[in-house]
């Protein structure tokens, strides 16, 4: 079945199932190491309770069956110990059923930790990288050529990712049709990154250039994707390029990893692969092929919900419209602040708190706090809890379900929660207040930050949260 492979392919399929293996790897660790303070039985959204109330048919996963911390943990540790076989190569070593139940499986475990996760996992980037892993499933292995179908759907898939990402910018902010949206948004994006500064001081004209750059990648290159090689090669190259350079200027996850990932497989690595292996000229299994087929098929009925909405002027962002994350629709910064307020959550031991209390603040790891710290990269590791609190910032809607109980448990000095922020100021036992309060932050100058050693500049807007106690205090208060 000359049709159905492309042996030429194969060093694109096996660097795209060795990224993509890493990506789930930092998914599933992030997973593990943060999920009993965010969705833990005890945790500010517990799974328990959400499953109370979802039917499986609106949210299906393993947890809708069973759940306790320890087999949440034994989930999410085994998909970290899978993903990371596969980046090793694992899939390649057994047979070709054995390689695609490992991808199920890997997907499966992801797809039953993100329909529980509620707003800790309403990202984009959870849908892209579980229908990124779903396709992957069906790529085969050293066993047999890439199938060509499976080539085309994630061709499909980053075009989806980078052309509804340029139509949701030129019709939201008209700053993005101005060419002025970077004049703030390093600035302004969730968490910056160690040269977010140093981006956001650029020459505004360098702003206007990137501003357009980024209208080019997204409206123009990614229909090049659809063209013969090497023109499609090269417009992988371009938007793998444009993914790096967001990298650069930011921590968004894994977003632009997982774009990279998907791009890779467009990308004609012949002329440094060498001869496709002996393998790669077998015929596929019929098996194989008539499933492949069907799920070609599947991905294109389910097309039509995403079609609709780039062709739509009520174009939506960041969308699932089948609740297994098969085909999505996506898109970001539609609109970009001008401005950037921050969270504060202050703790004070006083029994009366007074605006002169001892007020100590606490330190987060990601987003900006210290005045003279600088920003730090954690991408493509997702702090779930600092992206959160940039939207606590912007309203405190966003964060009207989980904002109360978080402070209840650093009120309460639990251990599970404290592990998610960078510096406790309690460290003997738990403040008996604490209140929130909004800055607005703004990145200084080059002579503030020569004067001062300061990245941020930053003032009081206003009162967040009032200082707040226990109803019941903890053990040894009054």
């Amino acid at each position: 079945m000359d049709w159905f492979t492309a042996p030429g392919y194969w060093l694109s399929r096996l660097v795209f199932q060795r990224a993509l293996a890493g990506v789930y790897l930092f998914a599933f660790l992030g997973a593990a190491l943060q999920f009993r303070a965010l969705i833990g039985a005890r945790g500010m959204l517990p799974v328990p309770e959400y499953v109370r109330y979802v039917p499986f048919r609106r949210a299906p996963s393993l947890f809708q069956l069973r759940y306790s911390d320890r087999l949440f943990a034994g989930c999410a540790w085994a998909g970290a110990l899978l993903a990371a076989a596969l980046a090793a190569g694992a899939g390649d070593a057994v047979p070709l059923g054995c390689t695609m139940a490992m991808w199920a499986l890997l997907w499966l475990l992801y797809l039953s930790i993100v329909n529980v996760g509620q707003t800790w996992y309403a990202f984009g980037w959870e849908s892209l990288l579980l229908e990124a892993g779903f396709l992957a499933i069906f790529l085969g292995n050293a066993d047999v050529g890439p199938p060509v179908l499976v080539l085309w759907l994630l061709r499909w898939l980053v075009f989806r990712v980078e052309f509804g990402a340029g139509l949701i910018k030129m019709r939201g902010d008209a700053c993005w049709r101005k060419l002025t949206c970077l004049y703030y948004h390093h600035e302004t994006q969730p968490m910056p990154g160690p040269l977010s500064w140093f981006f956001h001081r650029l020459p505004r004209p360098l702003h206007r250039v990137e501003c357009a750059a980024n209208h080019v990648t997204q409206l123009v290159v990614p229909v090049l994707l659809f063209t013969p090689q090497p023109v499609a090669s090269v417009a992988a190259g371009i938007i793998i390029a444009t993914q790096l350079w967001l990298v650069l200027s930011g921590n968004f996850a894994w977003l632009n990893w997982v774009t990279i990932t998907v791009a890779l497989p467009a990308v004609d690595f012949t002329g440094i692969a060498g001869p496709p292996p002996a393998a790669a000229y077998r015929g596929a299994p019929v098996w194989y092929v008539v499933l492949v087929c069907a799920v070609a098929a599947l991905v294109l009925y389910l097309s039509r919900h995403p079609v609709r909405n780039m062709l739509s002027r009520g174009q939506v962002m960041n969308r699932s419209f089948d609740v297994l994350h098969l085909v999505n629709t996506y898109g970001a910064f539609g609109t970009v602040g001008r401005i950037r307020d921050e969270v504060v959550v202050e703790g004070t031991t006083d029994r009366v708190p007074r605006e002169d209390s001892d007020w100590q603040e606490y330190g987060f790891k990601g987003k900006p706090g210290e005045l003279k710290r600088l920003p730090r990269q954690f991408a493509p590791y997702h702090l779930r809890l600092d992206w959160l609190l940039w939207f606590a910032a912007l309203s405190p809607g966003y964060a009207r379900d989980w904002f109360g109980p978080f402070v209840e448990r650093l009120l309460s000095g639990d251990r599970d929660t404290l592990r998610l922020i960078r510096h406790n100021p309690f460290p003997d036992a738990p403040p008996v207040y604490v209140r929130a309060r909004l800055y607005r932050y703004r990145f200084t100058t080059w002579r503030e930050l020569r004067e001062t050693g300061a990245w941020w500049h930053r003032r009081l807007v206003r009162e967040y949260l009032p200082p707040t106690r226990l109803a019941t205090p903890v053990s040894g208060e009054e």
